[in-house]
């Protein structure tokens, strides 16, 4: 079979096209709503958790961190898995776990075995946002990924943003474990209809119309063959877009995660606001990512088309990233309320506008290999996760000091502005003949 080789090759074919790349969007934005319900649950159900099990705040920061710990441990090996197996098999693998864990939680009876099943579930969730990054790269032709990495993003934060005032809804009716148990058999459902449905090439798919295949077929980079041993990794861990987006994606990480754990508190405490406005000022950063998302993933393609990946992706991030930077700092520093209430879901949703650039990135630069590029760019942010609840316990443990974890989250969205200057999506990590050259030297 001739692949063609541009749009009018497709308009000439006379074969109508299909859409069956827009339920694989649809499936893996239902997957990024189901880990958002997951991670977002505790933070929001963490003073029930602290009064039953009878914990601190540092202990409770240890136990967000666990989550986070194991997340970081296990993404590359699970994306690099993924890369080779398929997205399909590892998904299964990766929801099944996560879901047995989440429902595990419910089940904690001190504060050792609530570390060991919030590690535990982190390291089943671990890889699940690169396999979903791998399945969006070879099925959504180059043109259209920042706006599908936009809508996946934008079903994230929707759900994140609403399932705060979903608890404080169902609390009067139930307890923080049953809580656990019915948000975790939400991944049982998901994955029958992945498992059923799903396959991990258009190709595969029997009802994909030969225009659409052709189409997507068209867009998508040449394969490069995978290199083994340790030269595949210092060449991915050496390389200067590698290096660049995991610096770059630290910042958005953590303000994500201070979102999902510590947020709640901080609203209540720094600030005093009472049990009726936290639900919905708790929610309000993802709330305000969701329009975010979509918005940032459509201009980035669009910016791409008509200048050029350069500034369609980098300088997008850069100015986004700047307007973060001030935003956190100003809310630091502010004693009203409302406003650093406000600039806090500015910043989140100014941050969360450049999710569609960076992820498309990882696709330009990673190509085939995108799953393992996704997974050290996320493992980096995953790090920063990890520390950043126990810097914010800590912070206010030792000092009484709220605004500390902000001061530092605006610097290192500073940094961050820099980091996307310095990465340039057209030069892909692997080309063919370095991958050829490696592949004979270690067959040698």
């Amino acid at each position: 079979m001739t692949t063609p080789t541009n749009l009018s090759d497709f308009r000439s074919s006379g074969t109508r096209e299909t859409r069956v790349r827009y339920q694989v969007v649809a499936l893996a934005t239902t997957l990024a709503m189901v880990t958002y319900i997951d991670r977002v649950c505790i933070s929001t159900l963490q003073t029930d958790i602290r009064r039953d099990l009878g914990l601190s705040i540092v202990q409770m920061g240890y136990a967000f961190s666990a989550f986070a710990m194991a997340y970081a441990a296990f993404e590359i090996p699970t994306a690099w898995w993924a890369d080779r197996l398929g997205t399909r098999a590892v998904l299964t693998r990766i929801v099944i776990w996560w879901s047995t864990f989440t429902i595990a939680t419910a089940a904690a009876f001190s504060y050792t075995s609530l570390l060991v099943l919030r590690f535990l579930f982190g390291a089943g969730e671990a890889g699940a946002w690169p396999c979903a990054a791998r399945a969006l790269s070879r099925w959504i032709p180059s043109r259209e990924r920042g706006t599908v990495q936009g809508v996946f993003f934008a079903g994230a934060h929707l759900i994140g943003g609403l399932t705060p005032m979903f608890i404080v809804a169902m609390r009067p009716y139930l307890s923080w474990r049953q809580m656990f148990v019915m948000f975790g058999l939400v991944g049982f459902v998901w994955v029958t209809a992945w498992r059923i449905w799903y396959r991990d090439d258009p190709t595969q798919h029997a009802t994909i119309s030969k225009a659409e295949r052709d189409r997507i077929l068209a867009e998508r980079p040449k394969d490069v063959p995978h290199v083994e041993g340790a030269r595949y990794f210092l060449r991915l861990l050496g390389d200067r877009n590698v290096i660049a987006l995991c610096i770059m994606y630290m910042s958005n990480s953590m303000m994500f995660y201070f979102c999902i754990t510590w947020l709640p508190e901080y609203l209540r405490q720094r600030h005093g606001f009472d049990a009726s406005a936290l639900g919905f000022l708790s929610g309000l950063p993802l709330l305000v990512s969701v329009p975010s998302d979509l918005f940032g993933g459509i201009v980035t393609d669009r910016l791409s088309a008509r200048f050029g990946l350069r500034i369609g992706r980098c300088v997008l991030g850069a100015i986004a990233y700047s307007i973060s930077a001030i935003a956190l700092w100003v809310a630091a520093a502010s004693a009203a309320p409302l406003p650093a209430a406000i600039l806090i879901a500015l910043a989140t949703g100014v941050c969360m506008f450049t999710l569609g650039a960076a992820w498309s990135v990882c696709s330009e630069v990673g190509r085939n290999h995108v799953g393992v590029v996704g997974a050290i760019m996320n493992t980096a942010g995953q790090i920063a996760s990890m520390l950043c609840p126990v810097i914010v316990a800590y912070s206010v443990s030792w000092f009484r000091n709220w605004d500390f974890p902000l001061y530092l989250l605006s610097t290192l969205f500073a940094i961050g502005a820099v980091c996307w200057l310095l990465i340039d999506p057209n030069r892909p990590v692997f080309d063919d003949g370095v991958a050829v050259e490696a592949r004979a030297r270690a067959v040698a």
